[in-house]
């Protein structure tokens, strides 16, 4: 569902992204790590379709991200880490919006808005406006948009922040369950914690460059490393800074 072939991305003569090849099929879970600065929003941006590559490029459904924007489009749903919301729409209003950009049928619309509301513990305040939100029912907003047109495809940087931890537990199984039901997601996260618990694999990226690439317990064994994965990635991030 998400490939990448040869990827790279230069400003200027800053080298942000270089030689990514990736490969992750649908039901996939996959996490994206890397420090600060390492090139993991890059790399998001030219899977949405926010950046044009320098060289190579990137696949979503068999779909060139630059060639065929919108029918790759339609694949995702995508979560930035610092979503913008129009604050003089309430959610309800919000989605309806998203719901008409995507063209879905307003049958369509009208029993999925509802559904995700619920499920997000929305429905109390779905018709106050979005300005009067806390910074968490923000982002039950951006996760409900995201999930409206049911993506095959779900990136997403940073899911976590700002949630208090049922609302961080609700998310975490709902992306799962999308995994479940064949959706493929692509998680940048910096909670290494959360990664272990819920990838299949993990790709950490430093300085551009993809340094370890597989699941959890393979990189343990790859890299003669016992502990957990927040102790992985400070070896190996560590161990190449150094």
């Amino acid at each position: 569902m998400i490939e990448t072939e040869h990827l790279r991305k230069e400003f200027g003569d800053v080298l942000a992204v270089e030689d990514l090849s990736l490969r992750i099929p649908a039901g996939e879970f996959f996490g994206f790590l890397g420090p600060n600065g390492s090139g993991k929003t890059t790399t998001i941006k030219l899977l949405t379709g926010l950046l044009r590559p320098t060289k190579g490029r990137a696949l979503i459904g068999g779909h060139d991200i630059q060639r065929d924007h919108i029918a790759a489009k339609r694949l995702i749903g995508y979560v930035p880490d610092t979503p913008y919301l129009y604050e003089k729409l309430s959610a309800r209003e919000f989605l309806g919006f998203v719901g008409d950009l995507y063209e879905l049928p307003e049958a369509t619309m009208k029993a999925r808005i509802p559904e995700l509301l619920e499920l997000f513990g929305l429905t109390p305040v779905a018709d106050r406006l979005i300005e009067d939100y806390s910074h968490g029912m923000r982002q039950k907003v951006v996760m409900s948009a995201c999930l409206l047109h049911e993506p095959r495809v779900i990136i997403i940087d940073e899911p976590m922040v700002g949630l208090d931890p049922q609302s961080a537990h609700l998310v975490k199984t709902i992306l799962r369950r999308q995994c479940d039901e064949g959706a493929a997601v692509f998680m940048s996260t910096h909670t290494l914690s959360l990664a272990e618990d819920v990838c299949d694999r993990v790709g950490i990226i430093l300085k551009g460059r993809v340094i370890a690439l597989g699941s959890v317990a393979e990189l343990k064994a790859q890299f003669g490393n016992e502990g957990d994965l927040e102790e992985l990635f400070l070896d190996l991030t560590g161990r190449i800074v150094e």
